[in-house]
């Protein structure tokens, strides 16, 4: 990409000035306890809780992996951003106030009050190994690659700058550096990323409405919202289910069980403030498909000259974005990966130091507690840095997250759902979920690979319930010991919450209605 000099004046002192006030912010206030530095003292407003959920969620997958699907497959692909927004008021409102009641800190924390140590354990084992091997291994990958292709960086080099990007604003602030530093990226994301998808849409057909017209009507196919059984994309993509089967699985375990996200809201003033903030984020859920599927889709039309999927979105701001926004087009996408990064570390961070350390070092004081947890981000970074290169040989990074991740959120969506709303739910029956979640799942993928691997966890998820009921029943002939009782009026929520949720809904309707 030619930058000019105006280009990279920005980028550069876009990254500079960013890192400086993370730093300022880790350092501006003592960390000296736990509630301190792993959930910002729980001082969050409702617009930073919204703003860092979607810096959280909006990565180099999405920017980069998400258009390279819908240079593929289409507008099909914004399902995942669409169904986001619903499963984000569902979440609002019957999970976060069972979350925030208990004041927990973490969502293996949960799982200990609620059945035992084994669960609470072996989730936190898993939790951490897909953090550090999947997610922030991918984002690094994902994120070199668009460095690599946009301004020829080195992939190495790539990851080494990331990591120490992201660092400065992870490692030393805790959560409250991080989303503060969140709510700045999230606003220079989808600046930025809007205009990408505007100067495109203004060069294919002279206005952005024309330019969106004419991708109507040149690429129709990439407007079905439900693919049929003939596309080949259906395995990724499977039709109806997208609806009301495994993609459901994805979103709850995403948006509701996820410690990088719910942790967000347990940082929040109150429940209320929690609440208005997920309200926010799912707003701005619906408007991401226009900034990460479109270009995708844009490239497609334009005959883009790519050797791979995951090359669209990199070439659109090579030949569409002009001199004098290519460095905000590209601050807007390093400002994702940044701050989708240090999400995932200050979480991993959380949940190994909190329910891995903390129980093998019961009298460590706060100070030890926030210096471990320090470590360990750090080190997740390093360990991300040099498993990413072996990523290299990917097609559709964004579809093997979604796969890979799905071998662990079919049981965890079963334990939590069952373990909130079924006072009978048994400790016994959840450790058992979590010892056959992945071997279940492998075993689906290698001896029916014919199925979609989204048919497979809502397929695995129907196993792991009837295993969780069986062995409940036969356990517990009356409630749990540990059961959750729900006081009326614990899931009442606000008439903002509520019209915003109606809003959402109605829009949704109307794009599924208009592209079905």
């Amino acid at each position: 990409m030619n930058f000019s000099t105006v280009d990279i004046v920005i980028f550069i002192g876009y990254l500079i000035v960013l890192c400086a006030i993370g730093l300022w912010l880790s350092f501006k206030d003592k960390q000296e306890g736990a509630e301190d530095y792993f959930l910002a003292s729980k001082s969050l407003p409702w617009w930073a809780v919204g703003g860092s959920l979607i810096a959280s969620n909006i990565s180099a997958e999405q920017f980069i992996g998400m258009s390279g699907s819908g240079y593929v497959v289409g507008m099909a692909i914004a399902s995942y951003e669409l169904m986001a927004a619903i499963t984000l008021i569902i979440v609002a409102k019957y999970f976060l106030p069972i979350f925030i009641k208990k004041g927990i800190y973490t969502m293996p924390q949960f799982l200990e009050e609620r059945f035992d140590k084994r669960v609470h354990t072996g989730l936190a084992i898993f939790w951490v190994l897909l953090f550090v091997f999947v997610n922030i291994t991918s984002v690094l990958y994902l994120g070199a690659l668009a460095l690599k292709t946009i301004m020829g960086i080195d992939m190495m080099y790539g990851i080494i700058g990331l990591v120490i990007f992201a660092s400065t604003f992870s490692i030393f602030g805790g959560l409250k550096a991080v989303v503060w530093t969140d709510v700045i990226q999230v606003t220079v994301l989808i600046f930025g990323g809007l205009l990408a998808s505007v100067l495109v849409l203004n060069a294919i057909g002279g206005s952005t409405w024309e330019g969106f017209s004419t991708l109507l009507e040149r690429a129709p196919e990439k407007f079905d919202m439900i693919l049929d059984k003939t596309h080949e994309e259906y395995k990724n993509l499977p039709g109806i289910s997208v609806l009301v089967g495994g993609m459901w699985i994805a979103n709850l375990y995403y948006w509701g069980n996820n410690q990088y996200i719910i942790q967000r809201a347990l940082g929040a003033k109150s429940l209320k403030e929690a609440q208005k903030g997920t309200a926010f984020a799912a707003f701005l859920k619906v408007l991401l498909p226009l900034i990460v599927v479109i270009p995708g889709i844009a490239a497609f039309v334009l005959d883009a000259n790519i050797s791979k999927p995951d090359e669209a979105y990199p070439w659109i701001l090579d030949n569409y974005v002009i001199t004098g926004f290519k460095g905000l087009a590209f601050a807007a996408l390093i400002s994702a990966i940044g701050s989708s990064l240090s999400s995932m570390v200050n979480s991993t961070s959380t949940i190994f130091t909190m329910d891995i350390y903390k129980p093998l070092d019961k009298k460590a004081s706060n100070r030890k507690i926030v210096t471990i947890g320090r470590i360990v981000a750090a080190v997740s970074l390093i360990i991300g840095g040099i498993v990413a290169p072996l990523l290299g040989n990917l097609d559709q990074a964004f579809q093997f997250i979604q796969e890979y991740t799905g071998f662990i959120s079919p049981g965890v969506v079963v334990i939590f759902l069952f373990g909130m709303f079924w006072k009978r739910t048994s400790a016994n029956a959840a450790f058992w979920v979590v010892i056959l979640s992945i071997p279940l799942s492998v075993a689906l993928k290698y001896f029916t690979p014919e199925i979609p691997f989204m048919n497979r966890m809502g397929l695995c998820f129907l196993i792991l319930s009837a295993i969780i009921i069986v062995i409940s029943l036969i356990e517990n002939k009356t409630d749990d010991k540990k059961a959750i009782y729900l006081e009326k009026g614990l899931f009442k929520t606000s008439p903002v919450f509520n019209t915003a949720a109606i809003l959402i809904m109605g829009i949704l309707a109307v794009i599924y209605a208009a592209w079905w």
